[in-house]
């Protein structure tokens, strides 16, 4: 008889994508019956995603109120509604592995996902906006780059993309730069002076490359090249890869792992060889870091290189409180930063790290962090999705804005991880202001 609950940790099964039964309808069906049922019974996600509501709601206006006078037709907008966050999974539920029930929620939905894509049933304007890479390279050519901003922020522009592509006029959209990241990055590096060899600990080399991410490459540079300057601040040396492709995060949540294991391709390698060169890897978005922290990994348990760049990637301030903690971080502040205000990404959360980026503010005199751990509703691609946009305003809706001391610090305290997410909360709760954009 099983019980309820575990008295052990959590673990990850690794994902069976490349056996063709994943892909097997019948088969899928089944098991969403099964976990759903399961979910039906329990309910502890409730207030998660909007999956669990279309879910429960779904059952609860069936004949009988079970699930099997569900119109399987709900289970694919169950499966629409996932955004992989994976909280269900690492703070929610007590059926996980090992518990004999098996429930892994995320990577059922994950399953499929990909079943849809591999039907090719994946729209246009879903494929478009998980194609980083392309969008960033295109969107970041001078005045091109400009073209593109000017649109984005337009009433007329905005209405367009909705027509066109249904992006919704009111959600929140990232600039482009024509000055990517790495390119900052290359001549700021070249115009260092030479500094003393770094200082490794039994943790850390002090020697990092920097994978600067779509994000941080070409919609907010400034995130790698602060980056950068806190680490040559703290004596650790800063490389960059010679290329750099998109983690593979956007595909996977498409269910597109053939995708995936393209891109998995073109960055390992690249950075493979700077581990072997010594070097540590970090990355200023949680999400990309979790692709290779996690996602990777239980793709392709069997790939030794994976393996090796899995066990030498950190979050930016996880380095940091590793480096403090082996007393190489200075901590000689010369300001105060007072009351901040911390919305913790749900892809750093489930990395299981603990809370870094509170612990290296901590450090800065007079500072008090104020830590909010609710989603914020921008969840990736799905917030700007027409179909979509009124179900992320209510996921957003409560964090607790009363934490914010001001408004100006609402829309500082995503920065250095997700600011869209934050723009997100603001323009789902309160009325756009000048200082908050």
């Amino acid at each position: 008889m099983s019980g309820e609950g575990n008295l052990e940790a959590p673990t990850r099964h690794p994902l069976n994508w490349r056996d063709p039964s994943f892909y097997d309808e019948h088969a899928l069906e089944q098991e969403l019956e099964r976990v759903f049922d399961i979910c039906h019974g329990c309910r502890r996600c409730f207030s998660l995603c909007q999956a669990f509501p279309t879910l429960f709601d779904a059952i609860d206006a069936a004949p009988g109120g079970e699930l099997d006078g569900v119109d399987k037709r709900v289970y694919w907008k169950v499966v629409d509604h996932c955004y992989l966050c994976d909280m269900c999974y690492m703070t929610k539920c007590p059926y996980v592995p090992p518990h004999p029930w098996n429930l892994d929620f995320p990577h059922l939905m994950l399953r499929a996902k990909a079943v849809k894509s591999r039907k090719g049933e994946t729209s246009f304007r879903d494929r478009l906006l998980t194609s980083t890479d392309t969008v960033g390279s295109l969107a970041g050519i001078p005045v091109v780059a400009q073209l593109v901003n000017a649109a984005n922020s337009s009433k007329l522009g905005r209405k367009l993309l909705d027509q066109v592509l249904h992006v919704h006029p009111e959600a929140p959209l990232p600039e482009y730069h024509s000055s990517s990241a790495r390119s900052r990055l290359r001549r700021q590096l070249g115009a260092a002076p030479v500094v003393a060899a770094p200082v490794a600990t039994p943790e850390t080399t002090g020697r990092v490359v920097l994978f600067t991410t779509c994000y941080g490459n070409r919609n907010e540079p400034e995130l790698a090249t602060d980056l950068a300057a806190v680490y040559a601040h703290n004596g650790i040396e800063l490389t960059l890869a010679d290329r750099e492709h998109c983690c593979g995060m956007p595909k996977l949540e498409l269910g597109d792992l053939d995708a995936v294991a393209r891109l998995k391709e073109q960055n390992i390698p690249q950075l493979l060889r700077l581990v072997e060169q010594g070097y540590d890897i970090v990355a200023p978005i949680p999400s990309c870091v979790l692709m290779f922290k996690q996602e990777l990994p239980l793709m392709f348990p069997e790939d030794a290189s994976v393996q090796r760049v899995r066990a030498r990637i950190f979050d930016p301030f996880e380095y940091l409180m590793l480096r403090h903690k082996a007393g190489l971080l200075r901590t000689d502040f010369k300001a105060r930063l007072g009351r901040v205000s911390y919305h913790v990404p749900c892809h750093l959360r489930v990395q299981n790290i603990g809370l870094k980026t509170r612990d290296v503010l901590k450090l800065v005199p007079d500072t008090t962090v104020d830590v909010i751990e609710r989603c914020s509703g921008h969840n990736g691609t799905y917030a700007v999705k027409s179909e979509f946009r009124a179900a992320s305003v209510k996921i957003g809706k409560p964090v607790p804005l009363a934490n914010f001391a001001d408004r100006k610090a609402l829309a500082q305290a995503g920065e250095q991880e997700i600011r869209a997410a934050v723009q997100n909360v603001l323009r789902g709760t309160i009325a756009p202001a000048p200082d908050a954009d």
